[in-house]
């Protein structure tokens, strides 16, 4: 009786390992900067779904992923820019402008489609080495010098049209906004194939280690040898090109090259979803994961007020609100498993 005591362990025990690993596993999710955001995710995904039925549509669910192409986009080249210590305020503008050129490249210069977009996105590249060489070179703040570029974005991209809305571009455009591989939109599918990318080079590559290095300690990282200039001027120019193509998206959607698109406070939406995924204002902390998973949430929560007829009065309220608390809980959360770190 004795030996089979000892070699069968007994019920209490065996509950108390088991309450153990679900502990353990808990832990472990609560101390990673993303499962409160997709933990929110599926909240608030499921909440209103249940509260508005038209929500979880097919329809509605592919106009949600044309928005989130657009929102996380954004919100990748933003965030690659933040991990060096940066911000970039000029991704709103820049995407605008983006449009208005390969619209204006199109019909007025008699480009094909193609060869637009492939000038729009080294013009947009351009912007974002002078943005690189600008703070690496001469230490303009990158607040300042990419505040610069959004005014200047806006003020050329009505200078260009006078206003008016460039029409009778190339159906490619709208071909690529609105094709869609099975019931997914295109533009959902670029979204996740950028992210796979931006996954990969950040996390799976010497250079992206790099890159969370600057952002850590850059006169450390110079120090170790680390080519710093070289790192945050490669961040400006995927920021501006990731802009470039977010703006190719929106005429294509629109299907007319609209001016006003560059002031629709696209980088403010950008940086909240950095933000909210668990990246870091001061740099050198924030995984992809997060990041998409901060911009689905803001689609989410975006759509959601839309579909359950939330006054226009009260949606930018309701979205700060929401925000702030997300932001509050992933600090909260920052600050508590931090402080075990260091015990």
């Amino acid at each position: 009786m004795t030996a089979q005591t000892t070699l069968e362990p007994s019920p209490q025990r065996a509950e108390s390992r088991a309450k153990s690993m679900v502990t353990g596993v808990l832990r472990t999710l609560a101390s990673s900067p993303e499962a409160g955001v997709v933990t929110a995710c599926v909240l608030v995904f499921v909440c209103i779904g249940l509260a508005a039925p038209n929500y979880t549509h097919v329809g509605n669910l592919q106009v949600m992923g044309r928005d989130l192409a657009q929102i996380g986009i954004l919100a990748i080249g933003e965030s690659v820019v933040i991990l060096t210590g940066g911000i970039d305020l000029s991704v709103g503008g820049l995407a605008g402008l983006a449009g208005i050129l390969a619209a204006w490249l199109n019909v007025h210069e008699k480009l094909s489609a193609p060869v637009s977009i492939v000038l729009t996105l080294l013009i947009c590249a351009a912007v974002g080495f002078w943005h690189g060489a600008m703070v690496t070179k001469l230490g303009v703040p990158p607040f300042i010098i990419t505040l610069v570029t959004f005014t200047m974005s806006q003020g050329l991209a009505l200078a260009i049209t006078t206003g008016t809305p460039i029409n009778d571009i190339s159906p490619l455009f709208s071909r690529i906004s609105s094709f869609h591989v099975g019931n997914v939109p295109l533009p959902a599918v670029i979204f996740v194939a950028i992210a796979i990318v931006a996954w990969f080079v950040l996390e799976r590559t010497y250079i992206g280690r790099q890159v969370y290095a600057v952002g850590g300690n850059a006169e450390a990282s110079r120090l170790a040898g680390i080519p710093v200039a070289r790192r945050k001027t490669g961040a400006y120019v995927a920021s501006a090109m990731l802009a470039g193509i977010v703006g190719i998206l929106i005429i294509g959607r629109m299907n007319v090259a609209d001016p006003s698109i560059g002031s629709s406070g696209f980088e403010l939406t950008a940086i909240a979803a950095a933000v909210i995924g668990g990246v870091a204002l001061t740099g050198g902390e924030g995984r992809i994961l997060g990041i998409a998973a901060g911009a689905v949430l803001l689609e989410f929560i975006t759509n959601g007020l839309l579909a359950l007829r939330v006054s226009p009065y009260d949606q930018q309220m309701v979205q700060g609100g929401v925000l702030g608390v997300a932001v509050l809980a992933d600090r909260l959360r920052a600050r508590r498993f931090g402080a075990q770190r260091r015990q």
